[in-house]
């Protein structure tokens, strides 16, 4: 393991490089700073503990209703939430509900033992990845409860190749392994692993949720008046490419469009480029300023998946780089919604595919065959928003199978 070790000081030693002259990177070192010392002020030493780590903000919303799960039936524990990247952490590090937040420390020996003599945890639960070979290795020894949940094993993964033995010996840490699907439940028995569970996602339960609770956005309600709103969340550049032709062939129909990143000059690119005139929202500040507007732009954040509630159809960004962004939040409102090609790894968006509900584009010319017929037909239009929104309702349950499962000992 002492390669392993160097690996993760060279890792942080570039991460530092980096952050001269990267905000990112300059946020993940700052929040590591004297990160012991601030867990030791913080973290009551006689606090039953149950620790839950996310690698960032998509991971914590699958987490998220787990925490709330566990705090609302289990309030002797305190809860313990780390992430590794700023984008969780940043965006979470004043969320009400946990008890402590802080940043992962660097994987190496010292550190994790350091860690586990602070925390003390009785349970800890990493939330569908995030395989660090000395945390886990230190769980084991010390016999602390752990599990990994929504998580999905693909053949092609590190436990798959002939060089994946440290990381397949990292497996037996789990007490259980909560999976999305039985191909990872099969793939896991194939490598010997007879205590995974198929609880699905928790993600479908965080949506559920979100659309009981969604807020009221009157701006957003008096811009889409008594025309049909279409939405896309989390774009980028390629996204928004597709999506200023789509608005310019419809000027009868409001759009609405968050970019994943508030980019000045993209911004600028999409209020030049719409032709029926477009509005940010953080500027429309009276009813004059959201006439005669056919775009508002989404340039805050927080309020995208309340937004959804609004909309008649959905376009979700990202598929033309890394990978999609959130489809549920969507879905769950019975929004048919359209995608880039990169959408693979997502089981969601692959069943939503597979059952209507969602289609891949990778041309202008195909997102508008996609519309088209669900502008235009409204029985079509009915039937797919019925199958998304009837797709999350049969997902439902994870987060309570998986903590009956944990606390039932």
């Amino acid at each position: 393991m002492w390669l392993y070790d160097l690996i993760m000081l060279l890792y942080a030693a570039l991460i530092r490089l980096v952050s001269l002259k990267n905000k990112k990177a300059q946020l993940w070192c700052e929040g590591r700073r004297a990160i012991f010392e601030r867990m030791r002020d913080k973290i009551d030493p006689t606090a039953r503990i149950v620790w839950i780590h996310a690698a960032s903000l998509g991971e914590f919303e699958q987490g998220r209703p787990l925490i709330e799960e566990i705090r609302r039936s289990h309030p002797e524990y305190k809860i313990l939430l780390t992430f590794f990247s700023p984008s969780g952490y940043e965006v979470r590090k004043d969320y009400a509900g946990a008890d402590y937040i802080f940043y992962l420390p660097i994987d190496t020996r010292r550190n994790v033992r350091r860690l586990l003599d602070i925390t003390h945890p009785e349970v800890v639960i990493f939330v569908k990845y995030e395989f660090w070979l000395n945390l886990l290795t230190e769980l084991r020894r010390r016999s602390i409860r752990t599990f990994v949940v929504s998580s999905i094993f693909r053949r092609n993964s590190v436990f798959f190749r002939f060089y994946g033995g440290l990381w397949r010996e990292a497996l037996e840490t789990f007490e259980v392994l909560f999976v999305q699907n039985e191909e990872s439940k099969e793939l896991l028995a194939e490598l010997g692993f007879d205590n995974a569970t198929i609880a699905g996602d928790t993600r479908f339960d965080r949506v559920a949720e979100i659309a009981r609770a969604a807020k009221k956005i009157d701006l957003v309600e008096r811009f889409r008046g008594d025309k049909r709103l279409f939405i896309a969340g989390s774009t980028w550049g390629p996204d928004e490419e597709l999506l200023i032709p789509l608005m310019n062939d419809n000027p009868s129909l409001k759009f609405l469009i968050a970019p994943h990143e508030m980019d000045e000059g993209r911004i600028e690119h999409l209020i030049k480029s719409c032709r029926g005139g477009a509005v940010r929202y953080t500027q429309a500040h009276a009813e004059s300023d959201l006439e005669g507007a056919q775009l508002l732009i989404l340039d805050t954040v927080g309020i995208l998946s309340s937004a959804y509630g609004y909309a008649t159809w959905g376009y979700i960004g990202g598929g033309f780089g890394v990978g999609i962004h959130n489809t549920l939040e969507a879905a769950t409102f019975g929004l048919p919604i359209a995608f880039g090609p990169n959408y693979t790894k997502f089981k969601e968006a692959c069943d939503l595919k597979h059952i209507g509900a969602a289609a891949s584009v990778t041309s202008y010319e195909e997102l508008a065959a996609w519309f088209a017929p669900l502008r235009d037909n409204e029985q079509q239009l009915t039937e797919t928003s019925r199958a998304a929104r009837d797709y999350t309702r049969r997902h439902q349950g994870a987060t309570k199978l998986i903590t009956q499962t944990i606390f039932s000992h």
